[in-house]
């Protein structure tokens, strides 16, 4: 672990090579685990005021779900994220003609019907961020479904660091991605 402003930030996502590969894993981080997508605070506001423009990408399923829940729940561990259908499948997924599972918020957004691209813990995945009092923690999580991105990731040599560039940046600025780039290029040296 290293220290980066405010931040712990583990090696491993340094250490690690990750590239999502749709085509083998079919989107599965959307579907399986036992509980929604992670949201900040001010995202639960966000996900109430798109609901209608992002609902023509979702599914009935989902509609229903959020529709009877909420746009937003709070999880077993107290803390929000997005509801899911029969405790599997995110609400705000859907699946494309090859039965992969797509985010119909980043749908809306590709679309232009939206400005928010979908939760920032969904962006920066498989960065998982935990916020204590004084810190924030970044760390590497690693789940079996994801290995085919850990193939493809060494095969092309991008490090996890690298593959949520753009997330990381969304979530902490660009010179805080600088500082950890430098701290990349020594630790790897």
């Amino acid at each position: 672990m290293f220290q980066l402003g405010k931040t712990i930030v583990s090696e491993e996502i340094i250490e690690n090579d990750f590239v999502c590969n749709l085509s083998a894993c079919k989107g599965a981080c959307c579907v399986d685990g036992d509980a929604g997508a992670p949201l900040e605070d001010k995202e639960t506001e966000i996900l109430v005021d798109i609901y209608a423009k992002v609902k023509p990408f979702l599914r009935a399923e989902g509609i229903q779900v959020i529709e009877e829940e909420g746009a937003f729940v709070k999880g077993d561990d107290g803390e929000w994220e997005t509801p899911l259908i029969n405790g599997s499948a995110c609400a705000y997924a859907f699946f494309d003609d090859k039965n992969t599972a797509k985010c119909g918020i980043e749908e809306a957004y590709n679309q232009g019907k939206i400005k928010w691209r979908k939760p920032v813990s969904c962006h920066l995945y498989p960065v998982r961020i935990h916020e204590y009092n004084e810190l924030t923690a970044v760390n590497y999580h690693k789940w079996e479904i994801c290995d085919p991105a850990c193939s493809l990731g060494e095969e092309l040599q991008v490090p996890v660091y690298k593959f949520v560039k753009e997330a990381l940046i969304r979530k902490f600025g660009k010179d805080w991605y600088s500082q950890l780039e430098t701290v990349a290029q020594e630790h790897l040296k």
